[in-house]
């Protein structure tokens, strides 16, 4: 009889441990870090916020810092998810990536510049020095103001690319990180010229800050022509994982493509991947 009770407790004993060690094993695994890309960190933090509503206990910790540190993160076990906008390269298809929305990015001038368009020969040839002046392209005599992205940041790569030049052969009076900087400081000056996300660019133009978004090729930089794909310069908006995801990780990321969320992603300017 002693033995039997004996042997009772300790079952118990052992299924409180067990008990305790999986509880604190959930526990653990209720928060996400997720870090990367600026253009996308809105747009999650809000997906995460409506996650979270969903998932009590669970806490979603979103920081910015770039495409390349959501990238370096993620392969250093620094964050469970990374944000990339922008496609995985070739040296990274060891990684796992999941596309959320798809955005484009834009040339912009202050509201004030009467430049209406600018071509592709003529942009590129501001960002390396050929053109130094308004006047040179049709616009006031007055120095331009060349505004570019930081190391880092993929929309420095997507614009190298598409225009086919090199980081180095671009001296810009201004570096900025986020989209907002970069928007902030061509509405603060009427001469610069920047080049940012489609989607904050044409929420900030309608709601009352003075850029405009130029288009490229004859194609107006609008969500529209980005959804019809005929805008040159478009992206996928990536959440990259070390492995195929799985767990809270996976819970999230399909939460993050699904229709449960198109109205954050619209709301942000970028375009959902499903009607």
């Amino acid at each position: 009889m002693a033995v039997s009770l004996l042997a009772t407790i300790g079952v118990i004993a052992l299924c409180t441990i067990c008990s305790l060690d999986a509880s604190l094993a959930q526990a653990e695994g209720h928060k996400l870090v997720i870090t990367g890309s600026s253009t996308m960190a809105p747009l999650v933090a809000e997906i995460g916020k409506r996650f979270e509503t969903g998932h009590p206990g669970v806490r979603i910790d979103v920081q910015t810092g770039g495409s390349s540190r959501g990238i370096a993160d993620v392969i250093n076990g620094v964050a469970d998810i990374g944000m990339a906008s922008r496609a995985l390269k070739s040296q990274e298809q060891h990684l796992h990536g999941s596309v959320i929305a798809q955005d484009g990015i834009t040339i912009i001038l202050h509201r004030s510049n009467p430049i209406r368009e600018l071509t592709d020969d003529q942009i590129r040839a501001i960002y390396t020095g050929g053109v130094t002046h308004w006047n040179q392209v049709g616009g006031p005599d007055a120095p331009i103001t060349v505004v570019n992205k930081a190391e880092g940041r993929s929309t420095l790569e997507l614009f190298l690319d598409y225009f086919q030049v090199s980081n180095r052969d671009i001296h810009p009076h201004v570096v900025i990180g986020d989209n907002e900087q970069g928007i902030k400081t061509v509405a603060g000056n009427p001469h610069a010229i920047g080049y940012v996300s489609i989607g904050t660019a044409q929420y900030d133009a309608t709601h009352g800050i003075p850029i405009r978004l130029l288009p490229l090729q004859h194609i107006p930089a609008t969500i529209e022509t980005v959804r019809e794909g005929t805008f040159p310069l478009s992206r996928p908006l990536t959440l990259v994982t070390k492995s195929p995801p799985a767990g809270l990780i996976k819970t999230f990321i399909d939460f993050a493509r699904s229709s449960q969320v198109n109205d954050l992603i619209l709301k942000q300017y970028f375009l959902p991947l499903q009607g």
